[in-house]
């Protein structure tokens, strides 16, 4: 599984790079640093345009200028990658974590249990907390899933803990209560 990820690397950083190259090239044409009758130019619109024409339909149907495409491919890449081989390298982890569990008996398969539903509430409360950031509501259909995952812990701590200012430091308290059980059950468990 580890030559998986390290194949998604390269393959992240291919696509990355190429992004790089296509908005570096659509970007020095549109903002005429490069002169776009010229048989460079030409040469930059003509290996970019394929890439940036649908990014910059999708943009202006979002509402957004086509003019930042560029940094939006770049981005989605770049974001994209990152997430991609996270995800990858999780699931690596998690396969070797189950095997080594499974070798350890009754408490190892417990105590993984414990861990991974740990990993995944705090990846929910990770993801809750940015959803808000950005204004992303419970309702979103996405986030609906990081809502139930967490609302057992961060709805009754919110009753309890109070407002900081302007900011909501409840999903912090829920972490770290997440963190004492999980260290309390691990202990029982080993």
């Amino acid at each position: 599984m580890f030559t998986v990820v390290s194949v998604a690397r390269f393959v992240v950083l291919a696509v990355f790079l190429g992004a790089l190259f296509a908005g570096g090239a659509s970007w020095l044409v549109r903002t005429r640093r490069v002169s776009p009758f010229g048989p460079l130019g030409r040469f930059l619109r003509g290996a970019s345009d394929p890439i940036m024409r649908p990014v910059e339909t999708r943009l202006v149907r979002m509402g957004g200028h086509p003019g930042q495409a560029s940094f939006w491919l770049i981005m989605v890449a770049a974001v994209g990658g990152i997430l991609l081989i996270s995800l990858l390298d999780w699931l690596a982890r998690l396969t070797v974590g189950m095997q080594v569990a499974f070798a350890g008996g009754i408490r190892g398969v417990l105590a993984f249990s414990v861990r991974l539903t740990y990993s995944i509430l705090i990846v929910a409360l990770i993801v809750r907390v940015v959803g808000q950031w950005f204004g992303v509501g419970r309702y979103t259909p996405w986030m609906r899933p990081a809502y139930w995952l967490t609302d057992w812990v961060v709805e009754p701590l919110r009753r309890v803990v109070p407002p900081f200012g302007p900011f909501d430091i409840t999903p912090l308290v829920a972490w770290l209560l997440l963190w004492l059980l999980r260290q309390f059950m691990l202990v029982i468990l080993l």
